[in-house]
């Protein structure tokens, strides 16, 4: 009886300490949690739910992940703690409301009598003002006296949390190559006023909130973080050297100073901050070297590149100032007359040094610099005017069809910019054709429509261009109010080699009938390929095999011929 009162009264102070243990538990500050042998929410306490703002529901059974962070990291802290059965560090997490907060966080493994483990705990404190009294002091030390911007730790800083959270970036180092002697012969208060003009033209000729830094000396960085490709970057740069041409007045002295900058880009050069910092130095010397007052990338193939880019991009810009722009346009046959029934515009850049530059070096970029908005109404006006003039010679009575690229379709004014130019051409509405791709519409079905509504109700004709190419779905297509469907080239070219070309290019044609559509087969260059379009029921092709793209006389002149023959009553095709 005495140990049987002895088991109770143990068995009764182990209930007690539980008791304890579980007040104790709930009402500490820090939020705890515990996790199963998967990692897997089993309980929580309710500092956890007040700190991160979750139900005690949105917890259990579900998996333990770190949301801010790429995949890779909670896959690798779940390994860590398998094989070490330990973590703590400090992670920035998002809580309930989607506000973020700083966290620091330690979970150790739990086993249980035989040494198996059973489960995970883990500890964490909200420590976002301590945080951010550190940044506070941070910016307080890391910050350059002179100039007011970041310095190299706090560079350090912003290239690691990059780094970790794996996003894609671009670092640029920029030194000036002059400074030393202006600074020797001027002294150095002189020089110091130079720094602080050199940071504010820096800062001028680049977005805003694009972060600027000065390492030290007369060097200083860049970060990109927003558009982090190898075009922007090159465009970057070159604001950056162009705006130091200009020569800075102190002291009523005029000094010009030049500036090399070095490139390198993450993920592609390198994964690690302090080796993206010593390849864009080493970038930065092969711009010195090479005469400075330029860029240069740490990659020779991406130097190529974006020497290429800016290359077209100054013929683009002279293109558009002396009017170099030419229209080429490639007549579309209707198969059943062998008439010319309508001609596509197309863009040519001639330039007087350099001759024709083909579409497919300046069109992605200037697609890519928002350039193709001016090139895109210089043609439509030429088109037009060209049409109009066909029209009045009694030449032509079809329509005139102009590409409208994805920038310019964004436009919110895209309907007048169009109404404008037929009235300044004086061609009626219903000769002018304008192609849309699939991509572009595809973007935003829904507004496309809009947009796309309204163009009609001006009595222009729409296209749908590259038919094929793209992602359309029918539900999408029967609402698009297009008249015309254009099968792309690459269906066109094995039509009569692949049996499955034939069928999708067949059922294409039997879908635009059945929706009331027309079509027109693209690069057909071949007469097995024209037999079978015809045999097929598609109303126009346009190809080699009639012609390809010409210049404004030489079309007047095959309009004529296609007059002529007609009046003869000899079909073309």
């Amino acid at each position: 009886m005495t140990g049987t009162i002895k088991n109770i009264s143990q068995f009764k102070q182990k209930e007690e300490q539980l008791k304890l243990f579980e007040k104790a538990i709930e009402n500490i500050s820090e939020g705890m949690f515990i996790l199963d042998s998967e990692y897997r929410f089993v309980e929580v306490n309710e500092a956890c739910c007040k700190i991160s703002l979750r139900n005690r529901s949105e917890f259990i059974g579900n998996l333990l992940t770190f949301d801010l962070y790429p995949e890779s990291f909670s896959v690798q802290i779940r390994t860590m703690l398998k094989q070490q059965g330990r973590w703590a560090n400090e992670v920035e997490a998002a809580r309930g409301d989607k506000s973020h907060f700083h966290m620091e966080l330690t979970i150790d493994a739990i086993y249980d009598e035989l040494g198996e483990l059973s489960h995970y705990v883990g500890v964490f404190s909200d420590i976002s003002r301590r945080k951010q009294q550190e940044e506070e002091l941070r910016k307080l030390t890391n910050n350059d006296l002179l100039t007011g911007l970041p310095n190299r730790s706090n560079l350090q800083v912003t290239l690691s949390n990059l780094v970790n959270k794996e996003i894609s970036h671009t670092l640029m180092v920029l030194d000036l190559d002059n400074f030393k002697r202006i600074n020797d012969s001027l002294g150095h208060q002189i020089g110091d006023q130079l720094l602080k003009l050199v940071s504010i033209r820096i800062k001028s000729s680049l977005p805003r909130n694009t972060s600027i830094y000065r390492l030290g000396g007369d060097e200083f960085a860049i970060v990109l973080d927003k558009e982090a490709d190898i075009s922007a970057s090159a465009v970057m740069a070159g604001r950056v050297i162009e705006a130091f041409k200009t020569a800075f007045d102190i002291n009523h002295e005029q000094l010009v100073l030049g500036l090399s900058i070095g490139i390198v880009l993450y993920p592609e050069d390198e994964q690690n901050e302090q080796a993206l910092l010593r390849k864009a130095d080493i970038a930065m010397y092969h711009a010195k070297s090479a005469g400075g007052n330029c860029y240069q990338f740490y990659s020779e193939s991406l130097n190529q590149h974006a020497i290429r880019q800016l290359e077209i991009e100054n013929l683009i810009r002279e293109g558009l100032k002396e009017d170099l722009f030419e229209v080429y346009y490639q007549p579309k046959v209707d198969l059943k007359r062998g008439r010319v029934a309508g001609m596509e515009a197309l863009v040519r850049l001639n330039h007087p040094t350099r001759g024709l530059i083909p579409p497919n070096d300046f069109i992605p970029l200037a697609e890519e610099n928002g350039l193709i908005i001016e090139i895109g109404e210089i043609v439509l006006r030429k088109a037009c005017f060209a049409a109009q003039k066909w029209r009045e010679q009694g030449l032509f009575n079809g329509r005139v069809a102009v590409n409208l690229s994805s920038r310019q379709f964004a436009l919110p004014d895209i309907q007048q910019r169009i109404e404008s130019i037929l009235r300044l051409t004086q061609l009626p509405a219903c000769h002018l054709e304008l192609e849309i791709t699939e991509g572009t519409v595809i973007k935003q079905p829904e507004t496309a429509i809009i947009v796309m509504q309204q163009l009609t109700k001006m009595g222009v004709s729409l296209a749908l261009d590259d038919f094929g190419t793209g992602y359309s779905s029918l539900s999408y297509l029967k609402r698009f109010p297009i008249h015309t469907l254009k099968i792309d080239k690459a269906f066109v070219d094995d039509i009569d080699k692949s049996d499955r070309d034939l069928k999708m290019v067949d059922s294409i044609i039997t879908i635009a009938h059945n929706m009331g559509l027309s079509v027109v087969g693209e690069g057909v260059e071949q007469t097995a390929q024209l037999n079978i379009l015809r045999a097929l029921n598609c109303e126009e092709i346009q190809g080699y095999i009639f012609s390809k793209a010409i210049k404004e006389t030489e079309f007047t002149q095959l309009l004529q011929q296609d007059m002529e023959k007609s009046n003869t009553k000899i079909n073309i095709i």
